[in-house]
């Protein structure tokens, strides 16, 4: 893939919480993304949805998670994921 083809990547760090009883902690995730929407989409899918009840949150999370833009051309994937 040339330069001019290179879609842009991102590695978002995004923090995790989920209420009491399910969790008390938190976590972070660690996701390489084109953009929120897709950073979203993949911590849903990578999670199972075993903590919707939580997602309304986590847009807002994405949006305000720090973010490195990636010199390489990284598949999409959810990298890491720390949760409790």
């Amino acid at each position: 893939m040339s330069n001019s083809q290179h879609t842009m990547k991102y590695l978002y760090l995004v923090d995790h919480f989920c209420n009491f009883p399910r969790s008390e902690y938190g976590g972070l995730w660690a996701v390489i993304a084109k953009d929120n929407d897709e950073c979203f989409d993949l911590i849903k899918k990578y999670d199972n949805e075993f903590n919707d009840d939580s997602y309304v949150n986590l847009r807002e999370k994405v949006v305000s998670a720090q973010k490195f833009a990636l010199v390489e051309d990284e598949t999409s994937r959810v990298v890491e994921s720390f949760t409790t």
